[in-house]
């Protein structure tokens, strides 16, 4: 198996699990503050790739480090409290909706900021698809716009892209996926402390008793975030990171099928479309890539 169809392998598995989050987030929401969430799901996964790489990795100069800092900044830390706190001023389908344009926001940085390849015309194309089908299903009735909360969306979703292309770079390092992952954890936490310190009055540890919210703390921490976050970092390693976050186009869909099969919502025509529409734009992004592979070979 190449290494290319393991990155694609690799991000359909992490795409299919992030997609999920949203349930366990919400349902979480009703005991714990967003920033307790954030901080505990990364403090298990944290934990789990501590125990998993038994080693961390050396000090090698500020400069290594501070890619490693500016990971945690962005990826761990800023992009999940901004989704986060835009939940609290926004629908949950605006941040969603705003946060698929990730893919698309990787490319104009990597492109007009990084000076790094350039914007296919089917890649636009594959996008706009992506984003009417994303429409679909997450809209219904009027567009209701809140400019702060849709703000920190958007804001978020440029934290994302900077992560990934960030990733890209500390691939080079020649470190394992692992204790990559395992030290931009690190200092994700770091950030977020003292947002915690001056959220948190007092923390009630009765609230994990409850198995509801043990497992999807579980989940989130050893699925979402230690299992993920490596899964992703390998995507990004072998497909790059205009290629990997491509497959964020997938997530409303996915969000919304397993709504269907999990809380028995009903999958509309509307809907239904819509997830046909998604799943052309992740074929027109990925076909300039297709087509080039497919010269290499001839």
């Amino acid at each position: 198996m190449s290494e290319t169809v393991k990155g694609h392998l690799s991000a359909s598995l992490t795409i299919f699990i992030w997609a999920l989050t949203f349930i366990s987030t919400k349902v979480l929401l009703q005991a714990f503050l967003p920033i307790e969430i954030l901080f505990i799901r990364f403090l298990i996964g944290f934990i789990v790739l501590t125990v998993i790489s038994r080693k961390v990795l050396k000090f090698k100069g500020w400069q290594e480090e501070f890619y490693f800092m500016i990971a945690g900044l962005f990826g761990v830390f800023l992009y999940y409290y901004l989704e986060n706190v835009a939940l609290t001023y926004t629908l949950a389908m605006n941040v969603g909706i705003i946060g698929s344009v990730s893919p698309f926001m990787t490319a104009l940085i990597s492109r007009f900021i990084l000076k790094q390849g350039q914007i296919p015309r089917l890649f636009v194309l594959g996008f706009v698809c992506s984003m009417i089908g994303i429409s679909l299903i997450s809209f219904s009735g009027t567009l209701n716009v809140h400019p702060l909360g849709d703000g920190l969306a958007l804001i978020a979703t440029v934290c994302w892209a900077s992560y990934s292309l960030i990733i890209k770079k500390v691939s080079e390092f020649g470190y394992s996926t692992i204790a990559t992952t395992q030290r931009i954890f690190f200092y994700g936490l770091l950030f977020m402390l003292p947002v915690l310190f001056f959220s948190v009055d007092s923390f009630d540890v009765a609230r994990f008793s409850e198995a509801v919210n043990l497992g999807n703390l579980l989940f989130l921490g050893v699925g979402a975030s230690a299992l993920c976050f490596v899964t992703w970092n390998f995507s990004v390693k072998n497909l790059g990171a205009v290629r990997a976050t491509v497959y964020i186009y997938s997530i409303p869909m996915l969000t919304t099928l397993a709504s269907v099969l999990i809380l028995g919502e009903t999958l509309t025509i509307k809907s239904a479309f819509g997830i046909l529409l998604t799943l052309t734009g992740l074929v027109l992004s990925e076909l300039p890539n297709l087509l080039r592979q497919r010269k290499r070979i001839r």
